[in-house]
């Protein structure tokens, strides 16, 4: 299996409004793209100036599925966050294969 870890750093003001959009309107889009088999938000703990941090793991079934919903469906759920977003926010990505 494979997490896709979306890592989000959100300005303190604009936090609630995310999570929200996130819930309702982006998650589920990231969902009906048929590549992923679940999510889980989870928030960071650490105190970080300028922010909340949450991370966004995604799992798929395997490395072709993720590669799928890379190159077809994430350049333009990324422009769309971008868009409404603009620079308010910083995400980092990282893959993870669970074993064990």
């Amino acid at each position: 299996m494979i997490i896709y870890n979306v890592t989000v750093n959100v300005d303190e003001e604009l936090a609630s409004e995310w999570l929200s959009w996130m819930k309702d309107v982006h998650i589920p889009e990231v969902m009906r793209t048929g590549m992923f088999t679940g999510y889980r938000i989870c928030r960071v703990l650490a105190e970080e100036a300028g922010g909340w941090t949450y991370a966004i793991q995604y799992t798929c079934n395997d490395m072709a599925t993720y590669e799928r919903y890379r190159d077809e469906f994430a350049p333009a759920l990324k422009a769309e966050t971008a868009r409404k977003f603009g620079d308010r926010l910083v995400a980092f990505r990282t893959l993870l294969e669970v074993v064990g």
